[in-house]
């Protein structure tokens, strides 16, 4: 469901991410967010929940130009994960990102990360000309995919 980032559900997950790249990389994610980074028609933030409505994990998009949008924060939380809700997330976001009229997805991750690295690899990322903040970053991966666009 989309969520606003600023809203509290969604900041917790994000705190939980920062802490796993605390643990893996011995720091958090030091791109910078905008505020309206993740508004609409420029962005959008979704965050799922199970069946009893416990928050599951999140992931969002911002516009990188006219044509690109950029994926971030995509998470699961541990005890939901190896369930394929990852790959959910990933395609609510794109689908939301394509409906904005986004014409390719990118993003950035990190070495420490092969699940994350693996389930892209296996959904049709590839790799992508190095932007952001990591773009000169060792071991940064930049991957994407162009998207789907069979509503227009």
């Amino acid at each position: 469901m989309m969520t606003p980032f600023t809203d509290r559900v969604a900041q917790e997950l994000c705190a939980e991410l920062d802490g796993e790249y605390v643990s893996r990389y011995g720091h958090g994610d030091e791109t910078g967010i905008g505020d309206g980074d993740f508004h609409p028609p420029n962005g959008d933030f979704l965050v799922a929940y199970d069946a009893g409505g416990e928050p599951a994990g999140c992931g969002g998009w911002r516009a990188r130009d006219e044509d690109d949008a950029e994926m971030k924060r995509i998470f699961v939380r541990g005890h939901y994960r190896r369930r394929g809700l990852a790959r959910l997330i990933v395609a609510a976001v794109e689908r939301s990102a394509a409906e904005s009229g986004r014409k390719r997805i990118v993003l950035e991750t990190g070495p420490r990360q092969p699940e994350a690295i693996a389930m892209y690899r296996a959904i049709g990322y590839r790799e992508v000309e190095p932007f952001g903040f990591y773009a000169c970053a060792d071991g940064s991966l930049h991957l994407g995919r162009e998207l789907r666009t069979d509503h227009h």
